[in-house]
């Protein structure tokens, strides 16, 4: 029996390379097994997350008074540290079409490098967050490399002030 929603769909997939259709449709289908309080209990939480991997945490961002805008439950791949915390690429702020693509781009890099080797790829733009220790809520439930294309189907972005598909109109026309 499987542990948790990534234990399902890699069960399902098997060895097999899939279609963004595919794992759209199974992430559907367990939608209801798909929370970010759930997630969070999948798996053990780490105190601090490692750069370049893919990482699901709670935060509360300082100046969330003066953002247009925020996500309370991102999907982060931290890229280098910086004052107070780390720069990171949040894909929830990208519909799911630009976070596969983005995904793919960084996983031709290997899934390596900072803001100066990364600043050139135009989905990073309206990803990139500067994310403050102090204000982490949770620990971080880090992915393993062949969860990161069912994690960016997840419909758990937990938005504040705006829906999700504002962020996004606003995303593309950053890019």
């Amino acid at each position: 029996m499987a542990k948790t929603v990534f234990d399902t769909i890699k069960k399902q997939a098997g060895n097999r390379d899939l279609s963004l259709n595919w794992y759209k449709k199974k992430i559907g289908e367990l939608s209801n097994r798909i929370s970010a309080g759930r997630l969070l209990r999948s798996g053990k939480l780490r105190q601090a997350p490692t750069f370049n991997k893919l990482h699901f945490f709670r935060y509360d961002p300082k100046l969330k008074a003066t953002l247009p805008y925020y996500d309370t439950f991102p999907l982060v791949m931290p890229i280098q540290a910086a004052p107070g915390g780390f720069l990171g690429i949040n894909f929830h702020y990208l519909p799911i079409a630009l976070r596969m693509k983005l995904l793919e781009t960084l996983d031709r890099r290997g899934f390596t490098g900072n803001y100066s080797k990364l600043k050139n790829i135009r989905e990073i733009k309206p990803t990139l967050k500067h994310y403050l220790r102090k204000q982490f809520v949770s620990g971080f439930l880090q992915l393993e490399e062949d969860d990161y294309a069912p994690s960016i189907f997840m419909p758990v972005a937990q938005f504040k002030k705006q829906s999700a598909s504002q962020v996004w109109r606003d995303s593309r026309r950053m890019i």
